[in-house]
């Protein structure tokens, strides 16, 4: 798999089959169908719009690219000629560089090439391609082009999902009772849930504890003590 040389490596846990989808499976479908078309998914942050992207990649294998503009300013825009040629490519924070006319010549050039080559474009951003702040017309007009999926937020039941789902990732067995027990007690949005599971599961490793609702207790309350 192409990759850039900017530290950037992909999560070996963003695969599709890890993603739960809750109001999003449309998206996943698409995403896992063989056409071609130009997609851009947008949602707020921490709502799996990253994961889709590198499980799209993981998919695809060594045909496959991932470019994140917000590691990639520091570059010129000529970094992302001859990514066209990737069969499959997921550009990330595509809203990042809106404003910037030298990007966003880069990217309508990128896109017409992977036209020409029937590559298959993947963008994800913040906002809708009509809401970005674009400067030049021209990209303005092939970004409002793709097939535009927003990604919803997850219920408390998606949100037990993909807890489960990154429990089992990590060889974990999570009751629900538990998953329900941190969605009382914990920030709500996956990537602080993820965060505080992973290092639940650090620490049941260190003592040889189960997930349980009395280790989680525990080891919230040891972790509010330190915090004071």
């Amino acid at each position: 798999m192409k990759q850039l040389a900017l530290g950037v490596r992909l999560r070996a846990g963003a695969v599709y089959e890890s993603f739960a989808p809750g109001r999003n499976s449309e998206i996943l479908t698409a995403l896992r169908s063989p056409c071609a078309l130009p997609v851009w998914l947008w949602g707020a942050t921490g709502s799996g719009k990253t994961h889709l992207l590198q499980a799209a990649c993981a998919a695809a294998g060594n045909a496959a690219a991932y470019f994140p503009l917000d590691r990639s300013t520091s570059l010129p825009p000529a970094a992302l000629a001859g990514y066209e040629r990737s069969p499959v490519l997921c550009v990330d924070d595509v809203d990042e560089v809106a404003g910037d006319p030298d990007w966003e010549r880069a990217l309508f050039h990128l896109f017409n090439e992977a036209a020409e080559l029937r590559s298959r474009l993947i963008f994800a951003a913040s906002v809708a391609p009509r809401q970005a702040a674009w400067v030049l017309d021209d990209w303005r007009s092939r970004a409002a082009a793709c097939v535009v999926y927003q990604l919803h937020d997850l219920d408390d039941k998606g949100r037990i999902e993909a807890l489960r789902l990154r429990a089992a990732q990590r060889g974990l067995q999570l009751p629900a009772e538990t998953s329900e027990y941190l969605l009382k007690r914990m920030p709500r949005d996956l990537p602080s849930l993820f965060e505080v599971l992973d290092a639940l599961d650090e620490a049941s490793l260190v003592e040889q504890r189960r997930l349980t609702i009395p280790f989680i207790r525990d080891e919230l309350e040891k972790h509010a003590k330190i915090k004071s």
